[in-house]
């Protein structure tokens, strides 16, 4: 479709309305379901965490509740505070840090360290009780101003205790340090430390997330991983771009930012002994996935929608504007000298009122003609023509018109069809003022001369053509193109066979270099005769092939290809080039080549 028709026109602007509103509703409604998305999925996830929270802080004060054990325990705090030598004071010992291991739910082992004897215990799954007699373990003795401390997760070990425990896998821990006084004096009497496994966390975590979309971190103060996934990280600092330093970004017990693709949520954990954070992950896409199908169904119904839309308005603008097709081609049939022809009516409508009007000067100027001219032409102009037809090379052009014309009133749109090609083709070749023509010029000449061809072969071959708009002004010499194609009536078709083809291509490389190409499915030149048009050609037309005396007709090909590459010389120097080759199974190529001129004419 044009852009400058009435059509067009309507079907753009309709169109164009009706999508910019849809579009707009689409976007507007994605915006809002995503924000709402968001705001939705961060008041669930941060009263889930808050929850997760909770859950955490209340086992880590159950187990702080068993460590103060030892206080409540008189004997066991009396035999600490006095020392124990004796195998009843040990079995005692053994008793209560027994009592701890079996009270806590997911405890690894405890160590005990009494400083009046110098002496350490352990309870543990793995060995039997073991008591030795080292220095208290680094990890377990607090600093003076601490009585509680939570250790980050860790590898598990026997707080230097190697003989005789045997070396098992190592087990990921966090544990907590209490340092035992004597009240109600500061004076430390004993360390004890609870090592609890990870895993006593899992209960708690697996519910706060989901492992295949979303991520989970508590993260202690010092900026270090308690959990994670990946437990190569465990223990270490988080190193993510999210989080930086320790505490960077977290503002309060409770939040959330957007960073990098994914929604954080956090919640602050303060128990006795830990500065825990909870940190939730989640990549946005997951989190817009229902907004993100949502959008996708809206786009399918979209779709359909539109081209419900297109069809209803493609069907309007045909019905309005067919009316005004009809009245061109009413203009056009007069324009070419059939002043009888059949208007239709149109309607109604202003179309239809327009439509009437032509119809009736259409009959007004027919009936001028008739009554003032008609009689006295017929017998001048008839009488001009002959002498004219002695001296002016229109004549057999005006005739042909005169036959076409007939034959449009007869209704044989073949036969005009035929008559108007021959009369493209002469009205061309008889304009002698243009030596030089376009590439758009020779094409509808070519196609002229094919299409008396098809008439006269019976529609044995068919004609196509590849052409850029942009090479249709491409100038080249007149008459260039017929002569080529006529080759293959002459020697190439086959009239036994209907699925004959020729076919015209042009292309351009960004040098400036231009290709046209005439390619056929015909019979192929013999070896010895495409020898000797090669050689002709090669001497740029400077000495003619004779065609041997059994080729009655090569000496007229090779005499209409030499001129052609002569001319095409003339117009782009000794460059330009006339490349004829046989194609295989059948068929021959015929390529000219020449550099096209650019906007400076160099």
């Amino acid at each position: 479709m044009k852009w400058n028709s009435i059509r067009t026109k309507m079907i753009v602007f309709m169109l164009l309305p009706i999508v910019i509103c849809i579009v707009a509703a689409m976007i507007v409604s994605y915006s809002h379901t995503t924000a709402s998305l968001r705001t939705r999925a961060v008041e669930e996830n941060t009263n889930l965490l808050y929850q997760g929270y909770l859950n955490i802080d209340s086992m880590l004060q159950e187990i702080n509740r068993v460590s103060l054990s030892v206080y409540s325990d008189a004997e066991f705090y009396r035999q600490l505070d006095a020392g124990y030598d004796d195998i009843s004071a040990n079995i005692s010992i053994y008793s209560s840090l027994n009592y701890m291991y079996k009270a806590i739910p997911g405890a690894y082992q405890v160590y005990l360290y009494g400083i009046k004897d110098n002496k350490a215990t352990m309870i543990t799954q793995e060995t039997p009780k073991r008591w030795q007699d080292p220095a208290p373990y680094p990890a377990s003795a607090l600093p003076e101003k601490e009585l509680l401390q939570i250790q980050t997760t860790h590898p598990s070990h026997h707080y230097g205790l190697l003989s005789p425990f045997p070396q098992a896998t190592k087990e990921q821990v966090f544990t907590l340090h209490r340092r035992i006084e004597k009240i109600p004096t500061n004076q430390a009497i004993g360390y004890l430390s609870i090592d609890l496994k990870l895993s006593a966390l899992f209960g708690i975590i697996n519910q706060l997330y989901d492992k295949s979309k979303e991520n989970l971190y508590i993260i202690d103060a010092e900026g270090n991983l308690v959990y994670t996934e990946d437990e190569t990280l465990l223990g270490k600092p988080l190193q993510d771009d999210w989080y930086g330093k320790p505490a960077a970004g977290f503002t309060g017990d409770q939040g959330s930012f957007e960073m990098n693709g994914a929604v954080f949520i956090y919640q602050r954990i303060q128990s006795t002994g830990a500065d825990w954070t909870l940190v939730k992950q989640i990549p946005v896409s997951n989190l817009l996935g229902e907004a993100n199908q949502a959008a996708k169904i809206n786009a399918v119904l979209f779709g359909v929608a539109l081209l419900v839309i297109i069809t209803a308005i493609v069907l309007i603008s045909i019905r309005i504007t067919s009316p005004i097709k009809r009245l061109s081609t009413y203009m056009n049939q007069v324009k070419i000298g059939n002043l009888q022809v059949d208007v239709a009516p149109a309607g109604n409508d202003e179309v239809g009122v327009l439509t009437e009007r032509f119809r009736d000067m259409m009959d007004t100027l027919n009936n001028l003609i008739l009554r003032e001219y008609k009689l006295e032409l017929s017998s001048k102009d008839n009488q001009l023509r002959a002498l004219q037809a002695q001296i002016n090379p229109h004549f057999l052009n005006n005739t042909l018109q005169i036959i076409g014309t007939l034959a449009l009133e007869l209704k044989v749109p073949q036969i005009y069809t035929l008559i108007s090609s021959l009369g493209k083709m002469m009205r061309y070749s008889m304009n002698n003022d243009e030596r030089t023509v376009t590439l758009k010029d020779e094409l509808e000449h070519a196609k002229a001369y094919i299409e008396l061809q098809k008439e006269r072969f019976e529609n044995r071959f068919a004609f196509h053509y590849e052409i850029e708009d942009s090479l249709l002004q491409v100038p080249m010499p007149k008459m260039i193109l017929q002569p080529i194609m006529e080759n293959y009536f002459k020697h190439g078709i086959d009239l036994s066979e209907s699925g004959g083809w020729i076919s015209l291509t042009a292309t351009k490389d960004t040098e400036g270099n231009m290709a046209i190409i005439v390619q056929n499915n015909g019979a192929l030149i013999p070896d010895d005769k495409l020898r000797r048009l090669q050689s002709g050609l090669a001497l740029s037309g400077a000495e003619q092939v004779k065609p041997g005396e059994d080729e009655p007709d090569g000496k007229t090909s090779s005499i209409g290809l030499i001129n052609v590459l002569t001319r095409l010389r003339l117009v782009y120097g000794e460059n330009a080039e006339l490349i004829v080759a046989n194609l295989k199974p059948d068929g021959v190529r015929i390529t000219l080549k020449f550099k096209v001129q650019d906007e400076s004419g160099e």
